[in-house]
């Protein structure tokens, strides 16, 4: 996700973006654990994702 796409959403699709990629961290997690994870690449990605998001949020209060 761009910066430019996540200014651009309200604070309440904002939250169920992060909501998801929680979720999708979590998953993340969990297979690289039991050695499933093909796509190491994203976790790096979900993380900054998450975090963009979280900083968007803040900065709106």
């Amino acid at each position: 996700m761009k910066i430019e796409d996540a200014r651009a959403k309200n604070d309440g699709e904002l939250e169920s973006e992060l909501m998801a990629l929680k979720k999708e961290q979590l998953n993340l997690r969990f297979q690289r654990a039991t050695g499933q994870l093909e796509n190491t690449a994203r976790v790096r990605t979900v993380r900054r994702d998450v975090a963009r998001i979280k900083t968007i949020l803040k900065q709106r209060v």
